[in-house]
């Protein structure tokens, strides 16, 4: 038995083999389906999380060695339960298709605007590199990301 903190949460894992990655013990475990699997070898950013500050994809670490680090997934990004606004900029520019990318591509582009508030191309690019969309062609990915850092930056002049 062992505890994580995943989205500010104390969470005590029961009944876990010890080499079970954090991707199969937020799903399977903890009922936190938000991150999805699809590789299993670190390649397409589905099931990317933030662990301590960090993007990384869950299925690469072994869910023991997270113990004392503070994990974010999808649903925790929002802490009224109404989508976040690169969330809504996904929507509304047309950038979630079959969805199965979607969550690890949100938390990417969170992560990468809480860093950086005002990334240029290069910059989004090379943030979502890790994560794979076979349904959009990522242009409209690259329209959300552009829609969510320019409201941010509107808000940020009020």
């Amino acid at each position: 038995m062992y505890r994580l903190t995943v989205n500010g949460i104390d969470h005590e894992v029961k009944d876990a083999w010890a080499g079970e990655s954090l991707l199969y013990v937020l799903r399977e475990r903890l009922g936190l389906p938000g991150t999805k699997g699809a590789c299993e070898q670190g390649e397409c950013g589905s099931c990317t999380v933030v662990m301590d500050g960090e993007a990384v994809c869950s299925c690469l670490v072994m869910a023991a060695t997270a113990v004392d680090a503070d994990i974010t997934t999808v649903e925790g990004l929002s802490l009224d339960g109404e989508p976040t606004d690169v969330q809504q900029s996904f929507v509304e520019a047309g950038g979630v298709q079959c969805g199965f990318c979607t969550p690890g591509l949100i938390v990417a582009v969170h992560h990468l605007l809480d860093r950086n508030p005002n990334p240029d191309e290069l910059a989004i690019k090379e943030a979502i590199s890790g994560n794979i969309c076979r349904c959009t062609g990522y242009g409209r990915i690259f329209a959300a990301v552009e829609l969510a850092r320019d409201q941010r930056r509107a808000m940020q002049a009020k």
